[in-house]
């Protein structure tokens, strides 16, 4: 096996873990980090694709394209990890209103009903 088959291959299997994991997961910030991990792996992989024989003329336009999507990869992750952090504020807000409305224990004195 050569170099860049071995890549290829880790690669590969990068993509394919973190695709797996972020449909498996039910952490939000775990999906975050195994589509980041795919991404990786995504990205690894068009490099891999982009080597030739000789190394003094490489390709530049796979090389481009990893490196935007370097920047919009690091962008999206910023924009998720504050989505969530927004989404799960909200849902503490929304428990914590919730118990303050509802008594744990009605009495005949609150106006609870005795059967």
């Amino acid at each position: 096996m050569t170099r860049p088959d071995l890549l290829m291959a880790v690669a590969v299997g990068l993509a394919a873990l973190g695709i797996t994991v972020a449909l498996l997961a039910r952490d939000n910030i775990r999906r975050i980090v195994a589509l980041n991990i795919g991404s990786g792996g995504v990205m690894m992989l068009l490099i891999v694709l982009a080597f030739r024989a000789d190394p003094d003329q490489p390709d530049p336009v796979p090389q481009a394209l990893v490196l935007t999507g370097i920047v919009i990869m690091v962008a999206v992750t910023a924009v998720a990890l504050a989505l969530i952090r927004t989404i799960e504020a909200a849902e503490d807000t929304a428990d914590e209103t919730d118990s303050h409305d509802r008594p744990d224990d009605p009495s005949p004195a609150d106006g609870g009903d005795r059967a």
